[in-house]
C-alpha cells in the first residue's frame, strides 16, 4: 500500500486507457450519444450505480458540491448497472433519475457491459478519467468526495500546464416536472379520524389526505429541500420516508405526535398534528460513518432512516436504518438513540439481534400484543420478510421469506420456496396476516404466519413502497404512479403465482478453491497518510455465505490483505468484506490535522473453479496495479 507517491506519479505509472462506455441508451443527453473521445480535455467521473442501492443514492448527493466546484473541468456520467430485474426496465430507470434529481448524463447498461469493461466489483464505484483518456483513480463505496477533490486539485493545474485541459461547462438537459399532487410518495400512515398522512418524497413534504386518499387537506413543508423547523408552511424536509404515531402518553410528554424519518437529511423530525409544527428530535444532519451510533439523540449521527414505528417491547421508536444495515432505537422521552439490532455487515443472518445481518431494512410494522408482539420488517437488498421478537432478556431475529443478497423473483407457496423482489413496505392486515409491498414486482403479497404460506393479493401496482390499513382496507403508496391506491378490494381472494426464481446478472468472480489472497487496495488521498498515531489505522472483517465457504480467514484483523482458504465442493457463495482505513493530513507541524475514515463493505458473489484466480483484489481507493 503506497503512502509516499504523488497522485500524478501514480497516474503516469498506471496509464490504463479508459474503455468507451457502451449500453442500451442514454438519459439526460437530449437524444445524443456521449463519447469519451469527444470529452478529451475534461476530467470524466464515471459513477457506477443502481437505484436499489442506498449507498449509491448517498454518492449522488455527495457528488453535487464537487460537480459545482469543478463545473468547468469535470463531467460526471452515471453508469446504471442494475442489480434487480426491475431496474433493467427503461421506464423504471427514467423514473429513478427523476426521483433522485440526477441531472448529469446517465448510461443505461442493463447487460453490465461497461461494468465488466472496468472490472467493477461493487455498487457504488467511482472511476476518474483524466483529460487524456486514462484511468487515474478508482474508489468503491461512499465518502470519497474529499479524496476526489484533492486529486483534482493536484491534477487540474498539472494538465493546465501541459495544455491538455480545456475548460467549459457542460449543458444540462432539464425536463419539466408533471403537475401531480404527489410525486413519488413513499410511505402512508393512518391517523385517528381516518385521515391519511403521506410522505411526498420528491416534493420534500408531508400531505394529509381525507379518508378517500384523494382529497388533500393540508401540506406540511415548503416543498423544497431543507431541514428547517417551525410552522407547517415554513418547515422543510429532504425526501421524507416512514412515519410513526406515538402513544398518547408519550406524545403528551414530548409535545409532538408523529416521528418522521427525514431520510436524506439523516434526521428524525417530530410533527405536532394540531398545527403541523415540525421540530428536529434526533440526528446531527451529518451522515453516520463509523462513529458511535448510541448516545444523546441530538448528538448521534444517523444514516438514511427509511422507516419508523413504535414498538412497545423495545420501549421506543424502532428505526429502519437503511444506510448502514441496522435497526436503531429512539427513546423520545429520554431523547436518546441506541443501536437495537444488526452489526452493519450487509447480509442475511438470523439469531440474537445484536449479531444479525441485515441488508437495507426499509419497512416496519407491528403485530400482536404483549409477549406475542412481533416487529415485522422487510430487508430490501435480500428481498426478505423478517421479524424480531422478544426472547428471554434479549431479542431474536428470524426470516420468513428470503434467501440472500442475490436471489429474488415472484413465486408463491411455502415460504421456504417463495421469492420477493426488493420489497420496501409492510403492513399487518386485520386478520393478522402480513401484507408486503413487493416493490420491484409491482405486487402486494400476503404471508400467513400460522401456515407459512405466501400468496399474491394484487399485481400491476406501480412500485408499492408503503402501506397502512384504513377502515379495514389496505391503502398503498403506489410510488411511480404518484398516488395512493386501494389495490385489494374487500373480499378479494389471494392467488398463487408460480413465478420463476431469478439471480442478479452481475458476473460472479471466479476464484480457485483452496488458498486465495484477498487484498484491499487503498492509497490515502494526496497530502494525507495513514493515521497510525493511536495504533493500527486499518481494519478488515471477512465472513461468508454459506458460513462453511470459508475454511480459514474469517474474522477481524488490522491488515488489508489476508490469506483465505475456500472449501472444496461448494460451487457458489458470497464473501462479505468490510474494510476501513483512517488517514490524516501529512503535515507534522499541524497540531490537529484533518482526518477522515474511509469504509466500504462488499458482498462479492464468487464461483469456485479450479481454473479461477488465486488473487482477489478489491479497490477501496486508488488503482490495482497488478
Amino acid at each position: 500500500m503506497s503512502t509516499d507517491v504523488s497522485t500524478s506519479q501514480q497516474n503516469r505509472r498506471a496509464r490504463v486507457r479508459a474503455p468507451e462506455p457502451s449500453g442500451r441508451a442514454w438519459l439526460n443527453t437530449g437524444g445524443t450519444t456521449p463519447r469519451l473521445a469527444e470529452r478529451r480535455g475534461k476530467f470524466v467521473l464515471l459513477d457506477f450505480w443502481a437505484f436499489c442501492c442506498v449507498n449509491c443514492l448517498h454518492v449522488i448527493d455527495e457528488l453535487r458540491p464537487l460537480e459545482r466546484e469543478f463545473a468547468e473541468e469535470l463531467v460526471t456520467i452515471g453508469v446504471h448497472s442494475p442489480k434487480f430485474e426491475h431496474e433493467a426496465d427503461p421506464d423504471a430507470l427514467a423514473a429513478a433519475v427523476e426521483r433522485y434529481g440526477v441531472d448529469h448524463p446517465v448510461l443505461d447498461d442493463p447487460e453490465l457491459a461497461t461494468w465488466r469493461d472496468y472490472a467493477v466489483k461493487a455498487w457504488p464505484t467511482l472511476v476518474l478519467i483524466d483529460p487524456e483518456g486514462y484511468v487515474v483513480h478508482q474508489a468503491a463505496g461512499e465518502g470519497h468526495v474529499e479524496a476526489l477533490r484533492r486529486i483534482l486539485g493536484e491534477l487540474v493545474p498539472e494538465h493546465e500546464r501541459r495544455g491538455t485541459l480545456h475548460r467549459g461547462a457542460e449543458p444540462r438537459v432539464e425536463a419539466p416536472e408533471p403537475e401531480t399532487t404527489l410525486r413519488f410518495p413513499t410511505k402512508v400512515l393512518g391517523l385517528e379520524g381516518g385521515t391519511l398522512l403521506v410522505a411526498d418524497s420528491s416534493r420534500h413534504s408531508l400531505v394529509e389526505f381525507a379518508a378517500d386518499g384523494e382529497t388533500p387537506l393540508r401540506r406540511i413543508g415548503t416543498g423544497r429541500r431543507g431541514d428547517a423547523d417551525g410552522e407547517a408552511e415554513f418547515a422543510s424536509f429532504s425526501e421524507p420516508g416512514g412515519m410513526a404515531l406515538l402513544p398518547e402518553r408519550v406524545a403528551a410528554r414530548v409535545g409532538y405526535d408523529v416521528v418522521v424519518a427525514d431520510t436524506v437529511n439523516h434526521l428524525l423530525r417530530g410533527l405536532r398534528l394540531a398545527d403541523g409544527a415540525v421540530v428536529t428530535v434526533a440526528g446531527t444532519g451529518a451522515q453516520w460513518r463509523d462513529e458511535p451510533d448510541s448516545g444523546a439523540a441530538s448528538r448521534t449521527a444517523l444514516t438514511s432512516p427509511w422507516d419508523v414505528t413504535w414498538w412497545e417491547p423495545a420501549g421506543g421508536v424502532v428505526i429502519a436504518m437503511a444506510g448502514n444495515h441496522t435497526l436503531g432505537l429512539f427513546d423520545p422521552v429520554a431523547e436518546s438513540i441506541t443501536r437495537f439490532a444488526g452489526t452493519t455487515v450487509e447480509g442475511l443472518r438470523d439469531g440474537p439481534a445484536t449479531e444479525a445481518f441485515f441488508a437495507q431494512p426499509s419497512g416496519l410494522a407491528v403485530a400482536g400484543a404483549g409477549e406475542q408482539e412481533r416487529l415485522w420488517f422487510v430487508d430490501a437488498e435480500t428481498s426478505a420478510l423478517r421479524w424480531v421478537e422478544p426472547a428471554a432478556d434479549a431479542f431474536e431475529v428470524h426470516t420468513a421469506i428470503g434467501k440472500g443478497l442475490f436471489d429474488f423473483g415472484h413465486s408463491d407457496g411455502p415460504a421456504s420456496d417463495a421469492l420477493l423482489q426488493h420489497p420496501l413496505g409492510v403492513a399487518v392486515l386485520p386478520d393478522g396476516t402480513v401484507a408486503i409491498c413487493d416493490t420491484y414486482n409491482g405486487a402486494v403479497r400476503r404471508y400467513e404466519p400460522a401456515t407459512g404460506e405466501v400468496s399474491t393479493l394484487a399485481t400491476g401496482v406501480a412500485e408499492p413502497s408503503g402501506a397502512t390499513t384504513s377502515e379495514g382496507e389496505l391503502v398503498v403508496a403506489a410510488s411511480t404512479a404518484h398516488r395512493l391506491e386501494r389495490p385489494v378490494p374487500p373480499g378479494v381472494t389471494a392467488r398463487l403465482i408460480e413465478g420463476g426464481s431469478q439471480r442478479v446478472n452481475r458476473p460472479a468472480t471466479e476464484i480457485s478453491p483452496g488458498e486465495v489472497e484477498l487484498t484491499v487496495v487503498f492509497d490515502p488521498p494526496p497530502g494525507q497518510k495513514l493515521d497510525e498515531r493511536y495504533g493500527p489505522s486499518t481494519r478488515l472483517e471477512i465472513s461468508s455465505s454459506p458460513e462453511d465457504l470459508l475454511v480459514e480467514g474469517a474474522g477481524v484483523g488490522t491488515e488489508l490483505s489476508r490469506r483465505l482458504v475456500l472449501a472444496e465442493g461448494i460451487e457458489h457463495g458470497v464473501l462479505h468484506v468490510v474494510a476501513q482505513a483512517a488517514s490524516c493530513d501529512d503535515d507534522s507541524e499541524v497540531e490537529h490535522p484533518a482526518c477522515r475514515l474511509t469504509r466500504q463493505d462488499w458482498g462479492v458473489p464468487v464461483r469456485l473453479d479450479s481454473g479461477g484466480s488465486e488473487r482477489l483484489p478489491l479497490v477501496m481507493g486508488g488503482l490495482d496495479e497488478q
